[in-house]
C-alpha cells in the first residue's frame, strides 16, 4: 500500500532518531532491575500461591530480601545458594522464608553460586510457554485467514464468571478478540492478587486463574464457532513483567504493554516502568504474544487535531522499544484512535490520513485502531454513528486490532445488548466495505495527502527535540499528552536497584538465547 506518497528519507530518517532514544535508555535499563521483575523470576523457578496471610509468595521472599539481605544482587543469587546448599525446591524454599524459618540474608556475602542448578526449574515453565504457543498455532488454523480487521470487544464486570458470560455471548456475535478490563487501581498495586475473583470496580482483577477459566472459556466456543478467539490482559503497571509471565502461561494472545502510558496517565516512575517494560517485551516476544501500545491516550488530554503528531513520534519509539526486546514487527500493535473533534469540517479526511499514515509506515505491525471516546456525548443515536465512520476508517485502511466503539461510551459499562449493536454495526461495515480501501485513490495535493506529510513533518521535527534531550527529560517537558513527569517521580522508584557484579537474570538470559537459536535476535 502506498497511497499517500510520504517521503521515505524522513521515514527513516525518524526510525534512526528513534533508535537512538531508545539505545539511550536501554543502557540505563541494562544497568538496574526492579522488585517486579525479581518477582518474575520466582515466577519463573515454579514459585505461586500466597502465605497464611494472603500475601503472594514471591513478595514475601523479595520483601525479604529487600530488608534483610542485598537486593542488587538479585533473586537469582540466593536462590541458587539455597537450592544448592539445601537440596530442596524453589516453591518449598520460598515458603519457608514466608513462614519466617528461614533467613537468605546468610548467603548475601558469599560468592556467587553456579547458576545452572536454577535451569531445570526454569526450562519446566518454558516448556509450558512452548506448549501454549503451540497450541494457538494449531488452533488459528482452524479458521479463516481473516482480510479484515479483528473485531475487538471488552467485558468489566468485576467478576470473572459473569466476564464469561459476556465474553462467550460477544463471541458468537462476531467479536474476534475478548479483553478483560483490570479493576480500576490494579496497576498501582505493587503485587499481584491470587486465584480467581468475583468483586472488582470498573473491571476484574488480573490474576492468573482468571485468566485460566477466560482461556478455556475462550478454548470451548473458539471449537464450536470455528474460529479460535483471542484473549487480552494488560501486562502494565507495577506487575508489569509478572502478569506478561502468566499471560504467557495461561495462553493470552495479546498484551497492553506500554511504560509511556504508564508513566503518563498512571504517574508510575518512568525509571521503574521502562526496567519493567523490557523484560515484559522480551516475555511477550518469546511467547509470541502480540503486545497493544497506549499512543491512543494521547489524545484523550490533548486536541487530536493539534497533536496528532505526537502519537507517530511515540509510534516510533515504541517500536524501536520492541526491538531492543527481540520483537517481530507483527507483534507489535502500535496504538492510534479516531479522535477528531466531529464539529471539525473534514474531521473525515482527517482521521482517515492519519489511519492511512500508520499503515504505510508499519505496513507489518497489528495497528490497533481505538474508537471515539472523548467527544461521545451520551447521544447513543449520534454515538452510533461516530462509531460507524469508526469502523468505516477502520476497514478502509486495514487496520488489524479494531476496538469497538459502544454507542453509551460516555454513560456506563456496556451492557450485552450495547455491545450486540456494536458488533451488528461493525459487521455490517465490514462486509459493505471489504474492498473500498484498495478501490481508491487519492488527489496529489487534496487534504488526506497533504494532512499526512504535514503529520509525518511535524513528527520529526518533534523527534530532533526528545533526541537532543533525552526521553527521561522529554517526559518532564511533558511533550507527550501534554502532561509533565519527573524521572524522580511518580510510584514505585523505591523499587528500582543498580544491578551488583554478581546479579544475574537466568530467565532472561534463556530467553534470549532460545530467540538467538530461532534466528531473531535482541538487538543490545
Amino acid at each position: 500500500m502506498n497511497k499517500l506518497n510520504l517521503d521515505k528519507d524522513i521515514i527513516q530518517a525518524c526510525r534512526l532518531m528513534a533508535k537512538h532514544i531508545a539505545n539511550d535508555v536501554q543502557v540505563w535499563i541494562n544497568q538496574n532491575t526492579t522488585v517486579s521483575v525479581e518477582r518474575t523470576i520466582l515466577r519463573m523457578l515454579g514459585i505461586d500461591g500466597v502465605d497464611h496471610l494472603g500475601r503472594p509468595l514471591v513478595n514475601a521472599l523479595v520483601d525479604h530480601i529487600c530488608k534483610d539481605a542485598d537486593m542488587t544482587k538479585g533473586v537469582a543469587f540466593y536462590m541458587a545458594h539455597a537450592i544448592h546448599d539445601l537440596e530442596s525446591d524453589p516453591l518449598e524454599i520460598a515458603r519457608k522464608v514466608a513462614e519466617g524459618k528461614l533467613d537468605l540474608s546468610l548467603y548475601k556475602d558469599r560468592p556467587i553460586q553456579h547458576q545452572e542448578v536454577l535451569t531445570p526449574f526454569i526450562e519446566k515453565m518454558m516448556i509450558k510457554i512452548d506448549l501454549m504457543k503451540e497450541k494457538r498455532h494449531d488452533m488459528l488454523l482452524m479458521g479463516p485467514h481473516k482480510t479484515t480487521p479483528n473485531k475487538y470487544v471488552i467485558v468489566a464486570t468485576g467478576n470473572i464468571y459473569e466476564d464469561i458470560k459476556q465474553a462467550i455471548s460477544a463471541a458468537k456475535k462476531g467479536a474476534d478478540i475478548i479483553a478483560v478490563i483490570r479493576s480500576t487501581g490494579q496497576s498501582l498495586l505493587d503485587y499481584v492478587p491470587y486465584g480467581p475473583t468475583t468483586e472488582g470496580f470498573g473491571g476484574t482483577y488480573a490474576t492468573q486463574e482468571n485468566f485460566r477459566l477466560m482461556r478455556d472459556a475462550l478454548d470451548k466456543v473458539s471449537k464450536e464457532e470455528g474460529r479460535y478467539i483471542k484473549l487480552v490482559n494488560y501486562a502494565s503497571g507495577l506487575c508489569m513483567p509478572e502478569i506478561a509471565i502468566m499471560g504467557a502461561i495461561e495462553r493470552l494472545d495479546m498484551m497492553l504493554n506500554d511504560s509511556l502510558y504508564g508513566i503518563i496517565f498512571r504517574d508510575i516512575n518512568m525509571k521503574r516502568t521502562f526496567i519493567d517494560q523490557y523484560f515484559s517485551r522480551v516475555i511477550s516476544s518469546y511467547a509470541e504474544i502480540i503486545i497493544n501500545t497506549g499512543e491512543d491516550n494521547y489524545l484523550t488530554t490533548s486536541d487530536a487535531f493539534d497533536h496528532a503528531h505526537t502519537v507517530l513520534a511515540s509510534q516510533f519509539i515504541n517500536e524501536q522499544f520492541a526491538k531492543l526486546a527481540g520483537m517481530k514487527e507483527s507483534l507489535m500493535g502500535l496504538g492510534h484512535a479516531f479522535e477528531i473533534n466531529p464539529k471539525l469540517e473534514n474531521s473525515f479526511l482527517y482521521e482517515i490520513a492519519q489511519a492511512f499514515m500508520s499503515r504505510e509506515i508499519f505496513p507489518n505491525s497489528p495497528l490497533k485502531y481505538m474508537p471515539p471516546t472523548k467527544h461521545m456525548t451520551g447521544d447513543i443515536f449520534m454515538g452510533n454513528i461516530q462509531d460507524a465512520l469508526f469502523n468505516i476508517a477502520a476497514v478502509t485502511t486495514h487496520q488489524s486490532i479494531h476496538l469497538l466503539g459502544m454507542m453509551t461510551e460516555a454513560i456506563h459499562t456496556p451492557f450485552i445488548s450495547d455491545r450486540a449493536v456494536a458488533l451488528n454495526n461493525a459487521n455490517y461495515i465490514e462486509t459493505a466495505f471489504k474492498d473500498f480501501g484498495d478501490e481508491i485513490e487519492f488527489k496529489e495535493n487534496g487534504i488526506i495527502k497533504s494532512r499526512a506529510k504535514h503529520v509525518l513533518n511535524e513528527a520529526y521535527q518533534l523527534l530532533k527535540i526528545i533526541e537532543k534531550e533525552g526521553l527521561f527529560e522529554a517526559l518532564h517537558q511533558g511533550r507527550f499528552a501534554e502532561i509533565s513527569r519527573h524521572e524522580d517521580g511518580g510510584k514505585g522508584l523505591h523499587g528500582v536497584f543498580i544491578k551488583h557484579e554478581d546479579y544475574r537474570n537466568p530467565v532472561l538470559d534463556l530467553m534470549i538465547k532460545r530467540m538467538k537459536e530461532n534466528h531473531h535476535e535482541p538487538k543490545n
